[in-house]
């Protein structure tokens, strides 16, 4: 799936602010085996000077490539940006001058309004006329955006597979409004300082609410959903903590509106799915997995996405898995980057996971 039509065989020169975490190494990992992509320069403050391979060991013997410091970027086709939280916003508008396009990772141009995003990650939004310049990730719903703009912010993990789960649902108005999404989070999701709370004799074994209300993705999701409907919509996510490195499982509660049937639910999946390269409708009769599984996502880019309706208790189950390093972060950012170029969109993708792991 292609959109524009930028010759297949063109490099395009790109570089990574903020690539020593993890959500960096699977960008790095991901782009070396891009074939229209040069990688021409890593940051990392941290590690400034050493090979990309001392932050990131399994690209020993794939590149020879070093950290260098942020102020030492020069000019590219496309700069990916992988800083934390609150950071991007304080220099993007410099950072336009380093490139022609930009992929932030970050949460700082995810939302529509400085408004919203100082309600939900309590700090000021320093760059707030920026924010319109910026196409939400989620390319199954803005790929004809994505594929004009030159900024793209991708989307939270938890709220990307959450939005693919529910999008169909809403926009052909077969559920009630108000969503309960139970989310189960892996480690990597923390990113990779270290914490009280991912030191192993503390994180081994767990399951641990940590964000029972009040979870910021929820704003992306309300903000991406509430085109589809003209109910206000109420969303609420309980977030726990699994002992599991990679990949985020959904298992959204909702109550379908009165006479859909099962039949409706996968007409609507397929409607909107049937030609999407990363979507996986998953429901079998029988079998370990019959519903989606995340420890077979992961290095994919899949969003695999299940369903069960209740008749007795009048609820539509909802079950959605990714790798949240990969669809959740660095493959979506690679996707939408093909999209933007217009590469065939599942270049440097295709890995199709290991099983059993």
């Amino acid at each position: 799936m292609s959109t524009n039509s930028t010759d297949p065989m063109k490099k395009i020169s790109v570089a990574i602010l903020g690539g020593s975490g993890y959500a960096g190494g699977e960008l790095i990992r991901l782009l070396l085996n891009h074939p229209n992509v040069s990688l021409e320069a890593v940051t990392s403050r941290a590690y400034k000077g050493k090979f990309v391979y001392s932050a990131h060991p399994n690209l020993r013997g794939r590149t020879r490539l070093q950290f260098i410091d942020p102020h030492e970027l020069s000019k590219y086709d496309l700069l990916f940006v992988a800083l934390p939280n609150g950071v991007s916003m304080n220099t993007m508008s410099d950072l336009m001058k380093k490139a022609s396009k930009i992929i932030d990772l970050g949460a700082d141009f995810r939302l529509n309004s400085a408004q919203a995003f100082t309600d939900w990650y309590h700090m000021p939004h320093t760059a707030p006329k920026l924010m319109k310049e910026f196409i939400y990730g989620v390319i199954e719903l803005h790929r004809s955006e994505i594929a004009k703009s030159n900024y793209v912010a991708c989307g939270g993990c938890e709220a990307t597979v959450s939005i693919l789960s529910l999008y169909p649902l809403i926009k052909h108005s077969l559920i009630e409004t108000k969503i309960i999404i139970d989310a189960k989070m892996s480690s990597s999701q923390a990113g990779l300082v270290p914490t009280l709370s991912s030191h192993h004799p503390e994180r081994s074994g767990v399951v641990r609410s940590y964000m029972p209300t009040g979870h910021r993705h929820t704003a992306e999701i309300i903000t991406e959903m509430t085109p589809y409907t003209s109910e206000p919509l109420d969303v609420a996510i309980s977030a726990t903590s699994l002992d599991m490195v990679r990949g985020i499982l959904v298992t959204i509660h909702t109550t379908p509106r009165t006479g859909v049937s099962e039949k409706d639910i996968w007409r609507a999946y397929r409607e909107e799915y049937e030609n999407e390269p990363f979507i996986r409708i998953v429901k079998e009769r029988s079998g370990l997995y019959r519903y989606p599984e995340p420890k077979i996502l992961a290095g994919t880019n899949f969003c695999d996405i299940g369903f069960e309706m209740d008749t007795r208790s009048k609820r539509l189950v909802v079950i959605g898995a990714i790798d949240n390093l990969v669809k959740g972060t660095a493959g979506q950012a690679m996707q939408d980057m093909n999209c933007m170029f217009g590469f065939e969109e599942t270049t440097g993708l295709e890995f199709l996971g290991l099983h059993p792991i």
